[in-house]
């Protein structure tokens, strides 16, 4: 049975060309448009290979930020730009919600947006697929839709339903002490890596993504770059 929208196999066989899996709750829809989580982007970006350029900001300030991003991967180079604006009560204006105590990441925001879309750009999805960090709109318990249909047999593997990336920046659900501990175990794995393969199984194991989950946003983030930048230092090295 075809699906109702045909862009999301078009995501379906990008992540399936880069050997990331990916949960039947990792995709919604919103309007017609495909959004895909924030981690997945990543793990793709990850798998693609990108290297990314030092940012630049555009604007600085308490409440805003634009950046600047660009990133390569197999001789493509794209661009974007990250914008985070707090949303205020009784102010027009803004696209990032604050809620309760939670408290503020505007540069770490719009970074996150602004490399979404390069990634997005760089795996020929742009057009085709938002990241769930664009918009509050576009979080999944917002009443958006699931379609559980989306997935065809070869992908009808149970998995247990990811609740991470809730907008706009996720806490950590482990102490601080035990989130340092997990950043640590992977940051040696990852620095111990000698081929570019053992960098996709890293991103794609179950072992991995859980940990990822229990992770602060910036914490993920983090582990994300290392393994992006070294899996990019393998590819350069074999290539040298």
């Amino acid at each position: 049975m075809a699906r109702r929208n045909p862009r999301l196999d078009k995501i379906y066989d990008v992540f399936d060309k880069h050997k990331v899996e990916i949960d039947r709750d990792s995709i919604w829809e919103v309007q017609g448009t495909p959004v895909v989580k924030h981690k997945d982007v990543e793990r793709l970006g990850a798998a693609i290979g990108v290297k990314w350029t030092k940012p630049e900001i555009v604007r600085a300030e308490r409440d805003e930020a634009v950046i600047l991003v660009m990133g390569e991967a197999n001789g493509k180079t794209e661009w974007s730009i990250g914008e985070a604006l707090i949303v205020k009560d009784n102010e027009i204006g803004g696209n990032y919600k604050v809620k309760g105590k939670m408290a503020a990441y505007v540069y770490a925001m719009a970074e996150k947006r602004a490399k979404d879309r390069v990634i997005l750009k760089l795996a020929d999805l742009h057009g085709d697929a938002y990241s769930s960090e664009e918009a509050d709109d576009f979080n999944q318990d917002s009443g958006n839709s699931r379609n559980d249909d989306r997935r065809d047999d070869r992908r009808e593997v149970s998995r247990p339903a990811a609740n991470d990336d809730k907008a706009p920046a996720r806490e950590a659900s482990v102490s601080k002490e035990e989130g340092q501990k997990i950043v640590t175990f992977w940051s040696d794995k990852i620095a111990g890596i000698t081929r570019t393969k053992e960098a996709m199984e890293i991103a794609s194991s179950q072992d991995f993504i859980k940990d990822m989950k229990v992770l602060s946003s910036n914490g993920e983030s983090y582990v994300m770059g290392k393994l992006s930048d070294k899996s990019q230092e393998l590819k350069k090295a074999a290539h040298g």
